[in-house]
């Protein structure tokens, strides 16, 4: 059994649903000192979060990831223990084994294998590694990406290890993702009976034709990374329930998918613009979920898409789609970050699988991206 399949096994078997790491950064730790690096736990609320460093010098290649998984679902519908790790039909199964243990195996075990065979590499490698990405993620990576800002450590290269392969290992890369934005549009009317509507007024429709003009705004044509930005609502609740009341309020849940051809202020702007064309009283709650980020082709990019090259021979995609993730909090404090690893198609589902041919080759990646940056 190789030594990254070997620990991919030991994490999963740990069972560290949101928030609780259940001792897998323990066990990195235990891996990672003895390479010579700085370990700092650092604990926030119910999570466990940690900041590890190899070296003082630049560039600072930093590795990250999650330990904590989603929940199992019904047990009964596993063909195995979750916890269990096993394998059958040439794949390994169990929580977490695409959605991230195998990669932060992966990233261990290359960073094993790089130190060994270049002792004095230049720069430094860290990982940054929480317990609170699957969650609130409050008390996780922009903790600690917190901690660091405050303490002036510059991070030059961050290679997150989220499942972004599709159909092949290395056939996408994620160099940026589109920002999140929501907002909760409460529009006021005046409740009355529906037989007298001259003596209310409906909020529904009111809200109407400003709705559709929101839906028909083109925010953006996106760039070369991104597709246009894109507005959707997500819910509608108005009414009392009874069908001969005109109710006093309606209110709105949307959301924002952007890239970085446009801002939060600008769009939020735009909003307000939209709606103070009509004649009614709203108001809008907002929350933004995370920035959008970008890192273009360069030297993270180049480093990557080459190592991807000579393991596998894939020529490897650049893209910025799906939802958020933690690399929205280390693009504030790092100028490049890219996500890689395993096929995505069984995260967060019942019986969660890698197939076996990929794990050892997910390792040789990393590691080539390395001796790319720091050789």
């Amino acid at each position: 059994m190789s030594k990254t399949l070997a620990l991919t096994e030991e994490l999963i078997a740990l069972s560290s649903v949101t928030p609780d790491d259940k001792g897998c950064q323990r066990r990195m730790i235990e891996l990672l000192s003895p390479l010579g690096f700085e370990c700092e736990t650092v604990e926030s609320g119910s999570v466990t979060n940690l900041w590890a460093r190899r070296g003082t010098a630049q560039p600072l290649v930093v590795f990250a990831g999650h330990t904590d998984v989603v929940p199992t679902g019904p047990l009964d519908q596993w063909h195995s223990d979750p916890f269990l790790p096993t394998q059958r039909d040439g794949k390994l199964y169990g929580r977490g084994a695409a959605d991230m243990k195998t990669s932060i195996a992966a990233m261990v075990v290359a960073v094993e294998e790089f130190v060994a065979a270049h002792p004095d590499h230049k720069g430094s490698i860290g990982f940054l590694i929480t317990s609170d990405e699957e969650g609130p993620a409050v008390d996780g990576t922009v903790v600690v990406c917190d901690m660091l800002k405050e303490r002036g450590e510059q991070l030059d290269y961050c290679i997150v290890g989220e499942p972004t392969s599709t159909d092949q290992l290395g056939d996408v890369i994620k160099n940026g993702r589109r920002g999140s934005m929501s907002g909760r549009l409460t529009i006021k009317g005046v409740q009355g009976h529906i037989a007298y509507p001259h003596m209310a007024k409906n909020p529904i429709h009111l809200a109407a034709p400003a709705l559709a003009e929101l839906a028909a705004e083109h925010w953006d044509e996106g760039n070369e990374y991104y597709s246009p930005t894109s507005w959707q609502m997500s819910n509608i609740h108005g009414g009392t329930g009874a069908t001969n009341v005109i109710p006093g309020e309606v209110v709105v849940d949307f959301n924002f998918r952007f890239s970085t051809a446009s801002t939060v202020e600008g769009l939020q702007q735009r909003v307000h613009a939209i709606l103070n064309k009509y004649d009614f009283d709203y108001d809008i709650k907002w929350t933004v979920g995370g920035r959008p980020f970008l890192t273009p082709r360069g030297v993270l990019c180049d480093a990557m898409t080459q190592a991807i090259k000579s393991e596998t021979g894939i020529d490897a995609d650049l893209s910025t789609t799906g939802g958020t993730s933690d690399g929205r909090f280390i693009a504030q404090i790092c100028p490049q970050v890219i996500e890689f690893g395993p096929p995505n198609g069984s995260i967060h589902k019942i019986d969660e699988h890698i197939e076996l041919r990929f794990i050892d080759p997910l390792k040789n990646i990393y590691r080539r991206t390395l001796e790319n940056l720091l050789r």
